[in-house]
């Protein structure tokens, strides 16, 4: 059957082209990061590739000029500069300085070095706390700021995302969203063996959040929970917190859904099959949103 509605058509347009053009963003937001990781012999790639398309949709879809983004999980700062480069904030020749002696690119999210990284985070499980307390400032000084914060799953065995959590919902601080990352994997193992979570979503209800569930590899359904989370927010209901189920290492053979893929680097072979797996990957994504009903 045919929709002859119009608008509904023309939504549904719009819609596909907005992931498309993301889904153009997010290559080379990968790509970049994967030359980062490959020059500097490093580490952490599992990392930036499960929140690749969570830091675009971010970036490109939702925060406006004056919102402020913590990203927790500061291991995946790799990801967050190749996007910042994306965006025009970092000159793509500094890129080349990513682990190098003096830089400015550090392995960890710098302190007191780039605007748009306002905490230095490597020590795991304070993002939260730091977006809390810029939240409850920028409603002191009534701003209309608002204030993105990107976790890890493992991050939450630490007590200080809790006391966090607790703060927000009790301060029903609805100029924060608290995104995590559910790619189910942390530094020496699953998460639900080292230290179970699940029913995660109903802890967060309990704790008072408006949950909201993603597949953060998915921008049709980033854009879903955007808008979703922005009904919530604009009535002052609940904070809210986006679940996104994500994969570690996601989309290169080998390294996805693995912990090797949080420290082992790339040899040429790998790295070579890896920039050929992410762009058979780009392709199906592209007509995936291009035919998307």
């Amino acid at each position: 059957m045919t929709d002859t509605h119009p608008s509904r058509r023309t939504k549904r347009q719009d819609r596909r082209a907005e992931c498309v053009e993301l889904e153009e963003h997010v290559f080379s937001v990968k790509k970049r990061f994967l030359a980062m990781y490959k020059k500097a012999h490093a580490g952490h790639i599992g990392s930036s590739l499960s929140c690749a398309e969570i830091l675009v949709f971010l970036r490109f879809a939702w925060m406006r000029e004056d919102d402020t983004f913590i990203l927790s999980k500061g291991q995946a700062v790799a990801a967050l500069y190749s996007l910042l480069a994306e965006a025009n904030v970092l000159p793509a020749s500094e890129i080349d300085s990513f682990y190098e002696e003096g830089t400015r690119l550090p392995a960890l999210p710098p302190s007191n070095a780039i605007r748009e990284i306002p905490f230095a985070t490597g020590s795991l499980g304070h993002g939260l706390s730091l977006c809390a307390g810029m939240a409850l400032g920028a409603i002191f000084n009534q701003q209309e700021r608002r204030c993105f914060c990107l976790t890890s799953d493992g991050e939450l065995n630490e007590g200080s995302v809790w006391e966090a959590a607790l703060f927000i919902a009790h301060r029903k601080l609805t100029n924060v969203v608290w995104l995590i990352d559910r790619n189910g994997i942390q530094g020496i193992g699953r998460t639900e063996e080292v230290m179970a979570l699940e029913p995660l979503d109903a802890k967060l209800r309990a704790f008072g959040f408006h949950v909201v569930a993603a597949d953060g590899h998915d921008f049709a359904s980033l854009l879903a929970a955007r808008d979703q989370c922005t009904r919530v927010l604009e009535d002052r209901r609940a904070p809210v917190a986006i679940i996104d189920k994500t994969s570690k290492g996601h989309g290169i053979r080998g390294m996805e859904d693995t912990v090797d893929s949080h420290y082992l680097p790339l040899d040429d072979a790998q790295y070579q099959r890896a920039v050929a797996d992410l762009t058979h990957a780009h392709r199906a994504a592209i007509e995936r949103y291009r035919h998307a009903g």
